[in-house]
C-alpha cells in the first residue's frame, strides 16, 4: 500500500440511493455548511453530536461489572480496558456479525468510532471505542455472504448451512462447509495477514459471534477496539431495566412512536422502522427451540383488561413476561429501535457512530430515550468512502473520469461513454454536426407548426422526438462499433464500475472489508482511523 493516500471530500449525495433524512441530518451535522435543517434537528433533539459528547455522561451504577465483562471478551485489549476503569467514556458503533468479516463499511464504522475516541482523548476527556456484535438479530440471509472482486467479475461466497429456524445469527456454529470457503477466498484475496486471521477465526465448532469478534479484534488490535457480544445472561440482567420498561409502559411507548413516526411522515421523511398496530420493542427467544420470535401486544378484553402479548402460538401476561425477563433475561431481546437505548444504559454512552439505516433509526428511538433515560445520546454518521485501488485509478486517470462519473453510469452506458470518446474525430464532429443541425431544424419546425394549430404542434413534437432518437440510435451504432473495434473498453467500464459502484450500489455496501485488509495490510486499519478523523461531513474518496 502506498505511503500517502490523496482524499477528496464530496457531498453525501455525490451516490445516489441517500435518503432525504440522512441526507439533511448530514447538512444539519456540518456545522460549517451553513445549511443544516431544522427541521431534521427537531427529531434529534440534543442528539445531534456537536463537540459536548466529549463530556461523559455519570458512569451507570454497574460500570464494574460491565468493565468486566468487557475484559473477559477482550483479553489482549489491556490499554483500552485500563482506560475504562480509570473513567473513561465509551463511543460505540456496531454491526451484524456477517460471513468473513462482512462488507466494507463495518470496517469504517469501527475506524470512526476509534477516531472519536481519539479526538476525545486528545482534548483532555479519555474515552475508548467500543464495536457492538449484532449477534441476536436472526436475519440469517443478510449475513450468510460476502462479495469479493474477482478478476473479471464480483465472486460471492455463501454459507450454505443455513439454520433450519430463525435462530440469533450470532449462535450459528460454523460447520465443516466453512472450509472450502476459506479456500475460495484464499484464491480471490491470496496470501495476508487478514486471510490469516479469517482462518483462525472462522473455523468449524465457532460460532458466527465469536469468528466475526475474533476477526476484527486483530484487524483494530493496533488501534485498541473492544468487541462486544451482548447475548448472555448476565449482560441481559443488567440491561433489564430498559427491557423491563419495554414491558411495563408498552403501549405509552408505543402510543410515542406512532407520533413520531406521523411526525416524520408529515414532514416529508420516512419512518425506517414500521410501527403496527400490535408491535412492540421485544422479541422473546423460545427455551426449546431458541426462536427468536416478535411479541406482539393484543387488545384488552373483559378477562385481560391489561391486553396480553403473543409470540408465536403462546400468549403470556404482562406479569409473565417479566417473570421471565427476572428468571431468563437472556431470552428477551431488544428490538432494533429499543437497542440503542439499551446500549446506552449499560455503557453511559457518550457518543453513538451509525450508518444512514442507524441514524434513520436514531429518528424513531428518540422519543425511546426520553421516555425511559430522560436524556437522548449525541449520534453521529460514519465514516462513507470508496477505497480507489491504483489499478481503478489509472483507469480512470487514462479516460479522464471522475468517479462520480462512473457512479452515475450502469456498466453498459459507461462502456458507451468510453466508446464514444474513442471514435475518431472525424466522425465525432460529423455525429455532432448532424445532430446539432437536426434539432435546430426540428425545433424551428415544431415551433412553426405549434402556432398554426396546437394538435399540429403536439404531433410534430411527436415525430421529432422519433427523428432525434434515430439520431441518437446512429450515435449509439457508431459507439458499438467502437466498442467491437476496441474490446479493451467495455472491460475498463466493468472493471470501474464493479470497482466504485458494483450492482448499482456504493462500494462500502457491496465489497467484502477483508479483501482491502488483504491487498492493502492491516495498515488500512489506521489509515481508515485517520481519514474518519477528517470530519468530511459526506462522502470521502480515498486514492490509495
Amino acid at each position: 500500500m502506498s505511503a500517502v493516500s490523496t482524499i477528496e471530500c464530496h457531498p453525501i449525495t455525490i451516490a445516489p440511493g441517500a435518503s432525504r433524512l440522512f441526507v439533511d441530518f448530514c447538512a444539519a451535522s456540518d456545522a460549517g455548511s451553513g445549511v443544516a435543517s431544522n427541521q431534521v434537528r427537531r427529531f434529534y433533539a440534543t442528539a445531534l453530536a456537536g463537540s459536548s459528547w466529549q463530556q461523559a455522561p455519570a458512569r451507570p451504577a454497574h460500570w464494574s461489572r460491565i468493565v468486566d465483562l468487557l475484559e473477559a471478551q477482550n483479553p489482549s485489549a489491556t490499554a483500552s480496558i485500563a482506560a475504562l476503569r480509570d473513567g473513561a467514556g465509551t463511543v460505540l458503533t456496531g454491526q451484524q456479525v456477517g460471513l468473513f468479516g462482512g462488507p466494507l463499511f463495518t470496517g469504517f464504522k469501527a475506524a470512526t468510532a476509534l477516531a472519536r475516541a481519539r479526538q476525545a482523548t486528545a482534548s483532555g476527556q479519555p474515552h475508548s471505542a467500543i464495536f457492538w456484535l449484532a449477534s441476536e438479530d436472526h436475519d440469517f440471509a443478510e449475513i450468510d455472504h460476502v462479495v469479493f472482486p474477482g478478476r473479471h467479475e464480483l465472486k460471492k461466497l455463501a454459507y450454505r448451512s443455513k439454520p433450519s429456524a430463525a435462530v440469533p445469527v450470532g449462535s450459528i456454529v460454523l460447520d465443516e462447509t466453512i472450509a472450502p470457503l476459506l479456500d475460495e477466498a484464499a484464491e480471490l484475496i491470496g496470501w495476508s495477514e487478514a486471510l490469516e486471521a479469517l482462518q483462525a477465526a472462522y473455523r468449524p465448532g465457532r460460532t458466527f459471534a465469536q469468528a466475526f469478534a475474533d476477526f476484527y479484534s486483530k484487524v483494530f488490535a493496533a488501534q485498541g477496539l473492544l468487541v462486544f457480544d451482548a447475548a448472555s445472561a448476565e449482560v441481559h440482567r443488567l440491561g433489564a431495566p430498559v427491557l423491563l420498561a419495554a414491558i411495563e409502559r408498552a403501549d405509552e411507548l408505543h402510543a410515542a412512536l406512532l407520533d413520531r413516526n406521523r411526525e416524520l411522515t408529515e414532514a416529508g421523511y420516512h419512518a425506517q422502522v414500521a410501527v403496527g398496530s400490535g408491535s412492540s420493542l421485544l422479541f422473546l427467544i423460545d427455551a426449546e427451540s431458541g426462536v427468536r420470535q416478535s411479541l406482539k401486544r393484543t387488545p384488552p378484553t373483559a378477562v385481560e383488561p391489561d391486553g396480553l402479548w403473543q409470540a408465536g402460538r403462546n400468549h403470556y401476561s404482562t406479569s409473565e413476561l417479566a417473570g421471565i425477563l427476572a428468571s431468563e433475561p437472556h431470552r428477551i431481546s431488544p428490538s432494533a429501535l429499543l437497542r440503542p437505548v439499551f446500549q446506552d444504559f449499560l455503557f453511559g454512552t457518550s457518543l453513538t457512530i451509525g450508518g444512514p439505516a442507524e441514524i434513520a433509526y436514531f429518528a424513531q428511538s428518540a422519543v425511546l430515550f426520553e421516555r425511559i433515560l430522560g436524556r437522548a445520546t449525541p449520534v453521529q454518521a460514519r465514516f462513507s468512502a470508496t477505497l480507489i485501488e491504483p489499478a481503478i485509478g489509472d483507469l480512470l486517470r487514462r479516460h479522464d473520469l471522475a468517479p462520480e462519473r462512473v457512479f452515475s453510469q450502469t456498466e453498459d452506458g459507461l462502456a458507451q461513454l468510453l466508446a464514444a470518446r474513442a471514435m475518431p474525430i472525424e466522425g465525432k464532429r460529423k455525429l455532432a454536426a448532424a445532430g446539432n443541425a437536426l434539432d435546430a431544424e426540428l425545433t424551428e419546425v415544431e415551433e412553426w407548426m405549434n402556432l398554426v394549430d396546437e394538435g399540429l404542434g403536439r404531433s410534430a413534437r411527436t415525430a421529432g422526438s422519433k427523428m432525434r432518437y434515430q439520431m441518437n440510435r446512429l450515435r449509439r451504432l457508431a459507439a458499438n462499433f467502437q466498442l467491437e473495434k476496441e474490446a479493451a473498453l467495455g472491460r475498463h467500464a466493468q472493471s470501474m464500475v464493479q470497482a466504485l459502484f458494483p450492482n448499482g450500489a456504493p462500494q462500502e455496501r457491496v465489497h467484502g472489508a477483508a479483501y482491502y485488509f488483504a491487498r492493502h495490510g492491516f495498515e488500512l486499519a489506521e489509515e481508515m482511523v485517520t481519514h474518519a478523523a477528517s470530519d468530511c461531513p459526506g462522502h470521502t474518496v480515498v486514492w490509495l
